[in-house]
């Protein structure tokens, strides 16, 4: 039936006046049955005239046969509940329609009519037709208006805010142009006035049906102004929105033109582009940094830029920002839960040591159970050489984690460990973060070799306190570094602290620690130790081509006369000795090095001829 949808029909496009009194229009009735031309995105309302697109053939069929029988026919014009549907029935209409005449009928190249219509007052269709073809033909019933009296203040005042608000909308709506907005502003006829523009009002087709239904026109009125008011504070909040975005837009579009400025005086320096701020902008975007380190990057970048490449400064940026893409931000090695390879490898580097060994099987075991438990903090304490530092290797190897190895033998200065502010010549991140960049991961072993030889306050500060938050698990997970002022999170590294002498550990330093005790080892220990690692791993480094033997008397004789000592270093230094006078004694004798004799096992008197008189 007719075709009225938002692409052919323009709000405001046919402005008229009613010179009469326009009360007559909304007493008109019509007896006997009415034909209905279904809209589907219009409401039209009692004394408008009104321009519709009309192209389906029912449609077209009921406007020729209108025409036919004369300008004072009547149909009923109704709004479609859904404009989507092509064959409405009375069932998909509003059943309050307005009564209406066809003014003018003009052919359109495509096909359709526009039509012109005038509006007179509501009815009430019957939802039962009376005929369905060529188009619905049905019984109406005439809608009576309240209409407000001409000298009702009330009425007055609020007739006076619509027009007001009518008028404010059309200055800001952009659509309607200056003449329109002449035009309507010379309607004179309050009624008229009103139902006008609430025919134009862009709100849904449901609510113009609700008005359509209010039989007291002050109340449409009001509601209608609430409508409009409505539409008044969206497009302000539009306005204020495009405001806005017009704002950021000039900032951007003037931040890009001082950049641009930049470049240009850059180029007239020598520095047309910044390779180093491509470089480290480039490997940044594929770091997953945290915000607050993304924002620092971002601005010490933005500084950079803006420095001349020969200036000090321009250097000490680039230092720092690229000690910051260096730190291994997200790399953490998968940690090896194999319980039986792991006890073979420390079984196979180190000789007893079982209270260390079953600590780490322990953590292990936990580890298959819960991925997220925090590394222990062990310290290992005992006499020198009996392995406490290789240890650490073979735990790293066990676990599959990278190795870093830290001494802190003889340190006294507090900024090695935390690093020193960038505001110092030459400023450094400290030994800490250093190894954790060289690791290359966020979880590996981390030996702190000697730590019962660091120095004490001094006016360097004190090292020993500035350990307790690298050695504290509840505050590891934040570690700041002075140089790289921010927090990095060193929860997942596995620190193992060697010492000598507990004494010598401050109290609140070994608090923080898991003390393990590595004991010296008995003369059968160290046997086994040097016929399985000591002497095969000296052979190796000297490349013998065949090894030397010794028999277990003179291991015995060795250790017990020469090297009595709780670790095994001087038996180590002992062996080598005795090795390099077995090749010289042996070599004297055959000048010809891969004609010598090694397979002669050495004797207790061999190790006293070679050596010398015992020490012990």
């Amino acid at each position: 039936m007719s075709h009225n949808d938002s692409n052919n029909y323009n709000p405001f496009s046919l402005i008229a006046d009613y010179d009469g009194d326009v009360r007559e229009l909304f007493d008109v009735e019509h007896k006997g049955t009415l034909p209905v031309l279904p809209l589907r995105n219009m409401v039209l309302f009692p004394g408008v005239v009104a321009p519709i697109s009309v192209g389906r053939e029912s449609s077209k069929a009921l406007i020729q046969w209108a025409q036919d029988r004369g300008p004072e026919t009547f149909i009923a014009v109704a709004a479609q509940v859904d404009p989507n549907i092509e064959e409405p029935t009375l069932l998909d209409v509003f059943p309050t329609a307005t009564l209406a005449r066809i003014m003018k009928v003009m052919n359109m190249p495509d096909g359709k009519f526009n039509v012109i219509l005038q509006a007179f007052g509501r009815v009430e269709l019957d939802p039962v037709p009376y005929r369905v073809t060529p188009f619905i033909r049905t019984s109406a019933v005439h809608l009576t208006e309240v209409l407000p009296s001409p000298t009702d203040r009330d009425w007055q005042a609020l007739y006076d805010s619509f027009r007001e608000s009518t008028m404010e909308y059309l200055k800001a709506n952009e659509q309607v142009g200056p003449e329109a907005i002449f035009a309507i502003r010379n309607i004179n006829n309050p009624l008229y006035f009103v139902n006008y523009v609430t025919t134009n009002l862009p709100i849904s087709v449901e609510d113009k049906a609700l008005l359509l239904d209010e039989g007291n026109f002050a109340e449409r009125t009001l509601q209608a102004l609430r409508f409009l008011q409505q539409e008044l504070r969206y497009i302000e909040l539009r306005a204020k929105i495009e405001e806005k975005t017009r704002g950021d837009l000039d900032k951007q579009q003037r931040e890009f033109y001082l950049q641009q400025q930049m470049r240009n005086i850059q180029s007239e320096l020598g520095n047309a582009e910044n390779a180093d701020a491509q470089r480290l902008m480039e490997k940044a975007a594929d770091l997953p940094l945290p915000a607050a380190v993304r924002e620092t990057f971002d601005r010490e970048l933005h500084k950079m830029e803006r420095q001349n490449p020969a200036t000090p400064d321009y250097n000490v940026i680039l230092t720092y920002l690229e000690t910051i893409i260096s730190l291994p931000w997200g790399n953490k090695t998968t940690d090896d839960t194999n319980i039986a390879k792991a006890r073979r490898i420390l079984d196979r580097d180190h000789y007893g040591m079982e209270k260390v060994k079953e600590r780490i099987l322990e953590h292990l075991a936990i580890m298959r159970v819960n991925r997220t438990h925090k590394a222990p903090i062990l310290c290992l304490y005992g006499p020198p050489g009996v392995g406490k530092t290789s240890l650490g290797r073979s735990i790293a190897e066990s676990l599959g984690r990278k190795y870093v190895r830290m001494s802190l033998g003889g340190l006294h200065d507090e900024s090695e460990i935390r690093g020193h502010r960038r505001t110092y010549i030459g400023a450094m991140c400290g030994r800490v973060m250093k190894n954790i960049i060289k690791s290359g991961s966020t979880n590996p072993v981390f030996i702190l070799d000697e730590i019962d030889k660091v120095g004490g306050q001094s006016h360097n500060g004190d090292p020993q306190s500035a350990l307790l938050e690298l050695l504290d698990p509840e505050q590891n997970n934040a570690f700041h570094d002075n140089y790289l002022d921010f927090d990095f999170d060193l929860s997942n590294v596995f620190f193992i602290a060697t010492a000598n002498n507990l004494g010598d550990i401050p109290a609140a330093l070994r608090d923080r620690m898991e003390l393990i005790e590595v004991e010296g080892y008995l003369t059968e220990e160290k046997q086994e130790i040097a016929k399985r690692h000591l002497l095969p791993q000296a052979q190796k480094d000297l490349a013998l081509p065949r090894p030397i033997k010794m028999t277990a008397a003179a291991s015995e004789f060795l250790i017990e006369r020469y090297t009595r000592e709780s670790g095994v270093r001087l038996l180590q230094k002992s062996i080598e000795k005795l090795i390099r006078k077995v090749i010289l004694e042996r070599s004297e004798v055959q000048d010809d090095a891969s004609s010598i004799d090694y397979a002669k096992a050495l004797r207790p008197a061999d190790i006293e001829r070679l050596l010398g008189t015992p020490r012990f």
